[in-house]
C-alpha cells in the first residue's frame, strides 16, 4: 500500500524565516508535535525541514536560550527524511528506521508536500487491518459452527 493511503494530508506548515514563538503557538493551536518547515517554490510547498516539539525542549528551553531571539530557522532540523506518495509503507518504515525519525513529509511527483507519515499513522493502519484479519477468522469460525454442528 502506497504511503499516500495513510499519511495525514492535513498538514501544519511554517517557515524557516517565523519566530520560534509563533510557531510554538501554531503546534499548540494545532494540536501537533511537528511543523513541517516549507518554502514556496513553482506555485507548491516544498518541504525543506521540520521543527519538532522536542527541538524547541532540546534547544531552546534546555539550554536557558531566549527564545524571541530565535526564529524557525535557528532551530529546525534540515536533515529532512521524505517520501514519495507512491512509496510503499515498508518501504517508508526502513528509512524512517535507517534515519531514525518518527515522521516524514510525504512529496509529489514535484516534490511538492502532500501530507506528513508518522508512527502513529501506521501503527492506526495496522491496527485496522488486524481488525479486519480478526472479523475474518471470527466468521470462519462462526460459519464452521453453523455448517458443522
Amino acid at each position: 500500500m502506497a504511503v499516500n493511503a495513510v499519511c495525514n494530508h492535513n498538514v501544519a506548515t511554517v517557515e524557516r524565516d517565523e519566530e520560534i514563538v509563533s510557531a510554538a503557538i501554531k503546534m499548540r493551536e494545532s494540536h501537533v508535535g511537528d511543523l513541517i518547515v516549507v518554502e514556496h517554490r513553482g506555485g507548491h510547498l516544498i518541504p525543506v525541514g521540520i521543527l519538532t516539539d522536542r527541538d524547541i525542549v532540546v534547544e531552546i528551553v534546555a539550554k536557558q536560550v531566549d527564545p524571541s531571539t530565535l526564529t524557525v530557522g535557528d532551530v529546525m532540523s534540515d536533515a529532512l527524511l521524505t517520501v514519495h506518495q507512491d512509496n510503499g509503507i515498508e518501504f517508508a518504515l526502513r528509512e524512517m528506521r535507517r534515519v531514525g525519525v518518527r515522521r516524514a513529509p510525504v512529496v509529489g511527483n514535484d516534490r511538492e508536500l502532500i501530507g506528513v507519515l508518522s508512527i502513529d499513522d501506521i501503527i492506526d493502519h495496522l491496527a485496522l487491518e488486524l481488525g479486519h484479519i480478526a472479523e475474518i477468522v471470527r466468521l470462519e469460525q462462526r460459519a464452521e459452527t453453523s455448517q458443522r454442528p
